[in-house]
């Protein structure tokens, strides 16, 4: 028993010491962290590396794991940005290397991401672009490099683009959902997956149109970094070029030259002229995003404001995933009244970065927008997407810019109601009765679907909805309401076709933008203040707040583009009634 006690004793002794030194060790750790994000310095001949690899967004939380592994599963382009833009000025910096991994992101902040480099390369300094397997997004940015490398056994994809669609009426009628529709937009496709079995011809013709406008964009930035024609680049998608051998890739100047990836770094050092046993100093995108540098302190600010996500009433109630992503009216116009009344903000730049959501919610964010215009410039700068309720969002400003190939438009408005009767009655033999006062009393079951009066108010509803959606475009353009009705039907165009109708102003990025705002504002030296204010690692940590869209973003990394059908139709009964959204998800590969 005395042995038993001694060998218990020397076990809890044992676990206690263990469990004091990874707590010591752990604290050490995690001072280390904060002592280094409190203060990056740059040292010399420093190499910028961005790995093009996981899910581009405009913002990405900062969490403790990303700051452990690096960016993660996401790649903030607010943050690649800023760090490109440092990058080009700071002198201990010498280029910037990409590493191809596989890069999902719109082609629209694919474009932003590849001005941002050519910009970077006016600098004079280098770009270096090396990948084991260059998939079309990673080569649509590498080839802006000064040196494009692929490995000897490696591929490139070049293949063009294309959308799917996923019909799920047949799968509904199945189980014995059929689902109700209120619509105003001819090219509103919004509701076709739930309705028809295959594209309208009306869609058909809009997704063919915005997809060559983008493509034509990317063959013709392509072709001009690489000194070809535009007929070699586009006609080299129709060869399979994942299945042809890394040597023809040089050979039709689509790549410099064939390297493992220690060739590369010699490579890099050799154009930094370092010896061969020197040390390599790369630094993260992250990290130089965060580098301290001497820049000039002024009272006056351009604010900007990143509204991107789905337009909700309220982003507390689960729609959205979280705080962090997502657009509703009571947090982002009560931030929008501080800028307003902050006499140091000149001037306003909303980012939208949007595919619409609650015709309601985007009316209650426009007038706000239009209060704080009163007062100070407001300028759009549209991301990937500013389409249906995001365009609702944008169209009064003084000035909307958008990217060449950012999906805008879908000025349209709809309403989508499932009918689960079949299936609660037929299929699950429930039976049901009903007591009521007034005639429409029991409007909304799940044991019917709307009758023909309900019906008719319905639509009425959405019939309004348009009209003040027109109308709201319509002053905010100075053109008239026939004309908006014309280019709208719910059609989706490019930045570069909607600044041809009248719906954008100019076509740029997000610097141009706050450019733009600085000027009506006649700001001449200014700092620029982003807002909502990021929380930081430590932030989400003490807030106790659960990680924003966690189990969403991991299903949408196992399924991609048929996570978002399921998810509509599960947070329909969620969402408000009427929906100014862009036409399901678009995916383009």
């Amino acid at each position: 028993m005395k042995d038993f006690m001694k060998m218990l004793g020397a076990t809890v002794a044992g676990l206690f010491v263990w469990t004091l030194l990874v707590f010591i060790v752990g604290i050490i750790g995690f001072a280390g962290i904060v002592a280094s994000e409190a203060s990056y310095s740059v040292e010399d001949n420093t190499i910028v590396r961005i790995n093009l690899s996981g899910e581009m967004t405009e913002r990405a939380d900062e969490t403790l794991e990303t700051l452990l592994n690096g960016s993660g599963n996401s790649i903030s382009l607010e943050k690649v940005l800023r760090a490109i833009s440092k990058a080009k000025d700071h002198e201990s910096v010498k280029g910037i290397y990409l590493e191809g991994g596989s890069l999902t992101a719109s082609p629209a902040m694919l474009q932003e991401l590849r001005q941002a480099l050519v910009d970077f390369k006016k600098s004079g300094k280098f770009i270096v672009a090396y990948a084991d397997n260059y998939s079309q997004a990673d080569y649509y940015i590498c080839s802006v490099a000064d040196s494009v490398l692929l490995n000897p056994s490696g591929m490139l994809d070049w293949h063009g683009l294309s959308s799917e669609t996923v019909f799920f009426t047949e799968t509904m009628e199945k189980v014995g959902v059929k689902m109700q529709v209120f619509k105003v937009g001819t090219f509103k496709s919004m509701v076709e997956p739930y309705v028809n079995t295959q594209m309208s011809d009306a869609n058909r013709a809009q997704v063919t149109s915005y997809l060559s406008s983008i493509w034509k964009n990317m063959v013709d930035e392509v072709a001009a970094s690489r000194g070809i024609s535009a007929d070699e680049v586009r006609n080299f998608a129709d060869s399979l070029t994942m299945f042809m051998p890394a040597e023809d890739m040089v050979s039709h100047k689509f790549v410099d030259r064939l390297c493992y990836k220690d060739e590369v770094k010699m490579m890099l050092k050799k154009k930094i002229e370092l010896d061969e046993d020197q040390a390599l100093e790369m630094t993260s995108y992250t990290s130089m995003a965060n580098a301290a540098m001497d820049i000039e302190k002024h009272t006056d600010r351009i604010a900007v404001y990143y509204a991107y996500g789905d337009i909700v009433d309220d982003n507390t109630n689960g729609l959205t995933g979280g705080l962090a992503s997502g657009i509703a009216p009571d947090p982002m116009n009560r931030r929008l009244e501080k800028l307003m009344n902050d006499e140091d903000v000149k001037a306003v730049v909303v980012r939208v970065n949007s595919g619409g959501g609650s015709a309601y919610a985007s009316e209650q964010i426009w007038r706000q927008l239009q209060l704080l215009k009163a007062k100070k410039p407001v300028v759009i700068s549209m991301g990937g997407l500013a389409a249906s309720g995001g365009y609702y969002i944008s169209c009064g400003a003084n000035k909307i810019f958008a990217e060449p190939t950012t999906l805008t438009g879908s000025i349209g408005i709809f309403g989508m109601v499932p009918d689960a009767s079949e299936l609660l009655t037929e299929k699950l033999g429930l039976h049901h009765e009903v007591v009521k006062t007034n005639t429409f009393g029991d409007m909304g079951t799940r044991f019917r679907p709307f009758n023909e009066a309900e019906g008719e108010y319905f639509q009425r509803s959405v019939n309004r909805g348009y009209d003040l959606f027109t109308r709201r475009v319509a002053e905010g353009r100075n053109i008239s309401q026939d004309s908006v009705k014309v280019i709208g039907e719910g059609r989706v165009w490019t930045g570069e076709q909607a600044k041809e109708i009248g719906l954008v102003d100019e076509l740029g990025n997000l610097q141009d933008a706050v450019k733009e705002a600085a000027k009506l504002s006649q700001t001449k030296e200014y700092n620029i203040a982003t807002y909502p204010e990021e929380r930081s690692w430590k932030d989400n940590i003490l807030s106790g707040d659960p990680v924003p869209d966690y189990l969403e973003s991991r299903l949408h990394s196992l399924f991609g583009s048929y996570t978002t059908p399921f998810r509509i139709v599960k947070q329909l009964d969620r969402w408000n009634p009427i929906q100014a959204r862009l036409p399901y998800e678009i995916v383009i590969r």
